[in-house]
């Protein structure tokens, strides 16, 4: 298909939303669903010129997913009404991988839990520390962020990411952070800071089930690894 002609200009059948309908959405490239959310390009440029300059500026879907206005508001042609729309297509989809708890509560393994965050964390650009914490049945009671940032000790300290738990009355918590560059491979770092806060929750009487670094699409378990 030609992406520098207007859709009204393409044949019914191959435009995308009418296309989308036809035949569902998953048949659609990232390109045809990005124009069907921007609806319209302007006077000069075709929707689907706008949707290539956005993949152009923010080298993927990622990097669309993880800007803000202002971001999207330095290409020309993408106003606050385009913005707008995109911004909350992305939004809603975080949402959903959100609610994911309210639907599988019990973790059972390291796929369990990352199955909760995958979605969300994999599009972050800087790396986000996260606590799952749970009951007595593995059952998910809540989970907070710790910390943004380069993981290190001192960006996060026991005392912090436990008074949170302790609060909670939770008995067992799961340690989770991203790796921005899609590579989950634990850092020196990744190490030593798992050690230090599964030695202060021995002291509490609180387990770290597992320390999970999420990439893009892919995880690792640093207790499968044995690496803690």
């Amino acid at each position: 298909m030609t992406y520098n002609v207007m859709i009204k200009d393409l044949p019914v059948e191959e435009r995308p939303r009418e296309r989308l309908l036809r035949q569902g959405p998953e048949f659609l490239s990232n390109r045809e669903l990005l124009a069907i959310l921007l609806k319209t390009g302007t006077k000069h440029k075709s929707v689907f010129t706008l949707v290539d300059q956005l993949i152009a500026h923010f080298g993927s879907l990622r990097g669309i997913a993880c800007a803000n206005y202002e971001e999207m508001a330095v290409i020309k042609g993408i106003g606050p009404a385009k913005a707008a729309q995109v911004l909350a297509a992305f939004e809603l989809a975080k949402r959903l991988s959100n609610s994911y708890l309210q639907v599988q509560e019990i973790i059972n393994s390291p796929a369990d839990a990352a199955a909760v965050v995958m979605d969300e964390m994999r599009l972050l650009d800087r790396e986000h520390f996260m606590i799952l914490m749970l009951n007595t049945k593995h059952r998910v009671i809540t989970r907070k962020i710790v910390s943004i940032g380069h993981l290190s000790a001192s960006l996060v300290h026991p005392r912090e990411l436990f008074k949170d738990v302790i609060k909670r009355s939770s008995a067992a918590v799961i340690l989770i952070h991203n790796h921005p560059s899609g590579d989950p491979t634990p850092s020196d770092d990744d190490i030593r800071v798992t050690k230090r806060i599964c030695e202060a929750g021995r002291l509490l009487g609180i387990t770290v089930l597992d320390h999970l670094v999420i990439g893009d699409q892919c995880f690792i378990s640093l207790r499968e690894k044995g690496l803690m």
